[in-house]
């Protein structure tokens, strides 16, 4: 049964790219070529298509991954700038249909702060989408990368911690037999709910105790081990609140690329329907088959509309 319709249905994940950061990556994703680059580049006819067939009112937009964060610091700079003015441009032709996340050059911190608050300011993007490590495989929980996080707050938008290929020796060490791994079958969700613990562990939110972060795929896998990393990392004492605290203080959660029912209930009963978003991961996963998924949800009318629109419409002020 189809839910009552509700004001707009907003999907926060979902992908494009530019020609020219393209062409910086060493080698296509499994998981990009070739069918996906197409509509990874297709900014109008094919998106909206596939948007409307599947009752999507609006996509908030973000560069595929790495975006610019591998590259040496001009050139992350030059071309996470260019991704962005391309993005607005998106969103100027059709902005009743998108929105958008930026690229930050993370290489120069200090740059990355002030293209999210360019972006913010002068375009209306709703917040930033970071993917995994930085150039260097350097983790965001640096004391370098907080002056972007220091912008965040005091721009009062979220930042999307997206997955990246893990560093190159985690790589190494774990996937070297089967690298099949390292991907969206496990490499992906390990490097990111490791970025998320070291966030936590780092005290970042006790300075900027309003910082809003996003993540993907039902929370990596963070909410089914919530308990236990709580009981276990609370002891330590080194920031002041417990570990599940800042998981469900500063920390929402989306439905990208994970439908799974079981997967959703337990995210509500650890983290509260009020932090869950919907998310498609388009192009990668069919966006009729991320909206199925919470329509056959086994939650409430209220809930499913929570989580649809309204809890996006609040975050992101739209």
């Amino acid at each position: 049964m189809i839910s009552p319709p509700i004001q707009k249905v907003i999907a926060i994940e979902e992908h494009f790219w530019i020609p020219q950061l393209r062409e910086t990556y060493t080698g296509l994703d499994l998981e990009t070529a070739p069918a996906f680059v197409s509509r990874l580049e297709d900014y109008g006819s094919v998106r909206i298509r596939e948007m409307d067939e599947a009752g999507i009112d609006i996509q908030v937009l973000s560069h595929a991954a790495p975006a610019g964060q591998k590259l040496a610091v001009d050139e992350s700079i030059r071309l996470s700038r260019k991704a962005n003015d391309v993005l607005s441009d998106i969103i100027s032709v059709n902005p009743a249909r998108f929105a958008g996340f930026a690229a930050l050059p993370t290489p120069d911190p200090n740059a990355a702060a002030d293209e999210l608050e360019r972006t913010v300011s002068k375009y209306g993007f709703k917040g930033a989408m970071l993917h995994g490590v930085s150039a260097g495989d350097r983790f965001l929980d640096e004391k370098q990368f907080w002056v972007i996080f220091e912008r965040a707050e005091a721009l009062d938008v979220p930042i999307y911690l997206h997955p990246a290929t893990p560093p190159t020796a985690i790589v190494e060490t774990y996937f070297k037999d089967y690298p099949e791994m390292s991907r969206a079958g496990w490499g992906f969700t390990m490097d990111t709910a490791t970025q998320v613990y070291r966030l936590i562990m780092s005290g970042v939110f006790d300075r900027y105790p309003k910082l809003k972060f996003i993540i993907g795929h039902l929370g990596e896998s963070i909410p089914f081990s919530l308990w236990r990393s709580d009981r276990v990392l609370s002891r330590f004492g080194k920031v002041k609140h417990r570990f599940r605290d800042y998981f469900c203080n500063n920390f929402y959660i989306t439905t990208s690329s994970n439908f799974s029912q079981a997967g959703l209930i337990c995210s509500v009963m650890e983290i509260g329907v009020d932090r869950i978003l919907f998310a498609v991961d388009w192009p990668f996963m069919s966006n009729t088959d991320g909206r199925s998924f919470i329509e056959n949800a086994l939650i409430s009318s209220d809930d499913k509309q929570k989580i649809l629109g309204l809890n996006a419409q609040r975050l992101l002020r739209m």
